[in-house]
């Protein structure tokens, strides 16, 4: 079984335990490679989903000198996103967050040759690192529902809510969006705006600067079992 981590810093996998978030949008570097004779602004991309790979098709206008030929070629990509849709995937976390104590792994014996010893959580990595924990071992499981690739910023205010935006009223602030759950209600962050709030979330989670990139990225819709 696949893991899928969420940032804690920003309450995110809480929010996909009490249902708040169900979209989850993840980078695809690949389609921002463009050979320099192509004119990236003429770009066209049309996707088809089908049994768990994206296939796209990019028609560019060439250049050469002050000539453009348009139309005069054309890409076919076949792009594998990480998720396919129905699959299942653990929800990452430590566990040490969970209190997972029992054994989650074997080493060979120092003592025994031939022999294995057992690995237990609080001994592992994985006690305050969820990058190494066991799918298995995990108590929240996201299913996928849907995918679809498009750029950052052509998510709809309905889509931010669903990645984890909330609302609220706030003393002294015309601000109502925010995504900072944790702490006093002083400390969270608000915005004018789901897309506001939404375009500061990503930029503190994939570096400064994605927002304005408005990068390619697989945005996967999807359900808590």
């Amino acid at each position: 079984m696949k893991k899928i981590a969420f940032s804690d810093r920003y309450g995110l996998t809480q929010a996909v335990v009490d249902l708040i978030k169900t979209n989850t949008r993840r980078i695809e570097k690949s389609l921002d490679v463009l050979p320099l004779e192509y004119d990236p602004l003429s770009t066209e991309f049309q996707f088809e989903y089908k049994d768990g790979i994206i296939i796209g098709r990019r028609i560019f206008r060439i250049i050469i000198g002050r000539r453009i030929f348009n139309g005069s070629h054309a890409e076919t990509y076949h792009l594998k996103p990480r998720y396919k849709i129905g699959e299942v995937v653990a929800v990452s976390q430590s566990y040490k967050d969970i209190d997972e104590r029992g054994i989650v792994g074997f080493v060979a014996s120092d003592i025994q040759p031939g022999m294995v010893s057992p690995i237990f959580a609080e001994q592992s990595a994985g006690w305050t690192n969820k990058m190494f924990v066991c799918a298995d071992l995990m108590p929240y499981r996201i299913r996928i529902t849907d995918i679809k690739l498009e750029r950052l910023q052509d998510i709809s205010d309905e889509d931010c809510m669903r990645e984890g935006i909330m609302e609220g009223e706030f003393m002294n602030t015309w601000d109502t969006f925010y995504f900072d759950q944790w702490g006093d209600v002083p400390n969270h962050i608000t915005f004018k705006t789901p897309r506001k709030a939404f375009a500061s979330l990503i930029d503190r989670i994939s570096g400064r600067g994605t927002w304005e990139q408005n990068p390619w990225v697989y945005a996967y819709s999807f359900e808590l079992v």
